[in-house]
């Protein structure tokens, strides 16, 4: 499908299939704009022929994205511009290959995830590392940023797990502290109470199974809504169990919904150290467990960096601009609570000896 060339000149890409690359493209060449952008190289096309031409290792990394985009719709798979960022990140990164005949997909190892986008794939090396660690450990903790898909992944996982039989039932939980209220004095019954905070994870759930679905399942108790003040005494046996925002956790909730877990299930908690809603001087339950638990065997630990926003490009932007200020802020801090020198007078003395 390619011919490499000698060194930083143009690489070659043929396409047995034209059919499929108006949706390769992209609307208006949207996608290949996309590519261009990320990558910085010059994309032009004629019939079933590709040119990139750039920089070697920019080059190589637009073809080996290309390639994976390409494969995606040989297999019947829906490209957009997700999963256009999602492979330059990959290829970038050096996690995709350029051989048509021995593809390194980033899921392979793992379950099928269909949803009505079909299936779920990484967007970036720190995506790919957190589903493994899933797949691999009992109990996960994913910080970081937010628009680094801690939460889509996590809900993702849960389902497949559920789909396939592999538990019997997903528990949902958040802390609820956002709005400064108790659950007593909000209206409704337990569910509509504890609605508004677990939006975000109902937002994943019906991304990935029919309305119907979510609901009968919402009635059996498949999927259950468990807020964290109400989980004491519990064993979550045969679970997949999901802790979202967990830095507004004390650590003494930490502790009690940690050691809920029974046999059979999988619990992940996700969560970032930067966003804490906790009164002032209340240590987070989350950054307790981690300095705790780290290290332990069954334990997974996934951190994921600014960089590794796959929202809007802006939002990563946005969370550097807000990083750069913070350490400016410690930065002067730190500065005012260092002992000030002596006066010049001060000083003088002490050089002549004469102490006057």
């Amino acid at each position: 499908m390619t011919v490499p060339a000698e060194r930083d000149a143009p690489l070659y890409m043929e396409f047995r299939n034209n059919t499929l690359l108006p949706a390769l493209f992209g609307r208006h060449d949207a996608h290949l704009a996309r590519i261009e952008q990320r990558l910085g190289v010059r994309l032009s096309s004629r019939g079933n022929r590709m040119m990139i031409a750039g920089p070697e290792a920019q080059t190589q990394a637009a073809q080996a994205a290309i390639l994976t985009l390409y494969q995606r719709l040989e297999r019947g798979e829906p490209v957009g511009p997700g999963e256009v960022d999602g492979a330059v990140r990959m290829a970038g990164e050096g996690r995709l290959r350029t051989d048509p005949e021995n593809p390194r997909l980033p899921l392979a190892d793992l379950p099928s995830i269909r949803t009505r986008r079909g299936a779920i794939v990484a967007r970036g090396g720190t995506q790919a590392f957190y589903m493994e660690v899933m797949a691999a450990h009992e109990l996960v903790f994913a910080l970081g940023p937010a628009g680094t898909g801690k939460t889509y992944l996590a809900v993702a996982q849960a389902v497949a797990m559920l789909q396939a039989g592999r538990v019997e039932r997903i528990v949902l939980s958040r802390p609820a502290v956002e709005a400064g209220e108790r659950l007593g004095f909000l209206p409704g019954d337990l569910r509509e109470k504890v609605d508004p905070y677990l939006r975000p994870l109902y937002d994943a759930l019906y991304d990935m199974l029919p309305a119907d679905q979510v609901m009968k399942r919402l009635a059996s108790n498949e999927i259950e809504i468990a807020p964290l003040a109400f989980m004491r005494g519990r064993t979550l046996a045969n679970a997949f169990v999901i802790m979202d925002e967990a830095q507004n956790t004390t650590a003494v909730q930490m502790k009690m919904f940690l050691t809920r877990l029974g046999e059979g299930s999988r619990m992940v908690v996700t969560g970032d150290l930067t966003q804490v809603d906790l009164p002032p001087g209340t240590r987070s339950g989350l950054r307790d467990a981690l300095e705790t638990l780290e290290g332990v065997s069954g334990i997974g630990v996934v951190r994921f960096r600014n960089s590794d926003v796959v929202r809007h490009p802006l939002v990563g932007r946005i969370v550097d601009a807000y990083d750069a200020r913070l350490a400016a802020q410690q930065e002067i801090r730190t500065e005012a609570a260092e002992p000030r020198p002596r006066g010049r007078r001060m000083a003088a003395q002490d050089s002549d000896g004469t102490g006057k």
